[in-house]
């Protein structure tokens, strides 16, 4: 018994250096969590996976919510995820189709954003009640619809009626739709809370033209301009980082609100770029650099 005690001792002391990195860069501790929600008089329960980096010297993580677009969940979110998780991030990839029997798709969703809102409210606030989370750390990302979220969850307007105390410390919105910021009503984005928000779209978005989302963040008050970072893409598509086979949809919300065709056109290299800044905007906002 005392020989094989030694031998299993030399054993593990005798693992490689690589196989070592391996065992420290294990997977997150991943949990399938349901999250009640009251939304359009409606009690219903989403549902979320919840991702919580593995390191025993941190007591408390910051967080990112991650809000999918029209298409519902699909290897968009994932794409950041796994990069949010390696910087110490944890995250919570809501389905806000599911819980309303709703399969996705500009053809099967809820009739307005709004009707949303709420989902990523409950998801800030129960992010906050938990013991393994900082409440002070917490982040929305949206795509396309849940960019839209992202922007309008950085208002004032909108913070007073969510029912919670909670702000978001920082909010990232891709191609959330440029042109409809304060021109269609429920689409105020002003009087921004003061948390730093971060939008990403393209140059060829079908949802809107050149210019537009320029022109958007200029309109906006002094004040807020300052919290507002846009990043461009030449020759980006909608959904640049959906990296799955191009895709071709009609929305009555494309090129400007006439309705349309909308490409959404994949590239793995401005992909990474995206994701590269996503990350270091957390990391920064986080205080993890």
């Amino acid at each position: 018994m005392r020989n094989i005690f030694f031998i299993c001792l030399f054993g593990l002391l005798s693992i490689p250096a690589h196989a070592v990195k391996i065992l420290e860069n294990q997977l997150p501790f991943i949990h399938y969590l349901s999250l009640p929600i009251q939304s359009a008089g409606q009690d219903l329960t989403l549902s979320g996976e919840f991702r919580l980096p593995r390191d025993p010297e941190v007591e408390q993580f910051p967080a990112v919510i991650v809000l999918h677009s029209s298409g519902g969940v699909d290897s968009t979110g994932r794409l950041y995820i796994k990069a949010l998780n390696n910087a110490g991030i944890a995250t919570f990839e809501l389905d806000m189709w599911g819980a309303r029997g709703l399969s996705g798709g500009t053809a099967d969703r809820p009739a307005t954003v709004q009707e949303t809102l709420a989902d990523a409210f409950a998801a800030l606030e129960f992010l906050a009640q938990r013991e393994d989370i900082d409440a002070d750390r917490i982040g929305v990302l949206g795509f396309s619809w849940g960019g839209v979220l992202s922007l309008l969850t950085a208002t004032e307007a909108y913070n007073a009626i969510s029912g919670t105390d909670v702000r978001f410390a920082g909010h990232v919105a891709h191609y959330p739709v440029c042109w409809a910021y304060n021109v269609l009503p429920g689409f105020e984005f002003s009087n921004l809370t003061g948390s730093p928000v971060m939008i990403q779209s393209g140059e060829l978005d079908d949802y809107d033209v050149p210019g537009i989302c320029e022109g958007m963040v200029a309109g906006l008050a002094a004040s807020d301009q300052e919290l507002v970072d846009l990043k461009m893409y030449e020759n980006a598509y909608h959904a640049w980082d959906r990296l799955e086979p191009a895709l071709v949809v009609e929305d009555p919300f494309a090129h400007l609100g006439q309705g349309g065709i909308v490409n959404l056109v994949p590239d793995q290299k401005l992909a990474k770029k995206s994701r590269k800044r996503v990350v270091r905007f957390f990391k920064t906002l986080f205080d993890l650099d």
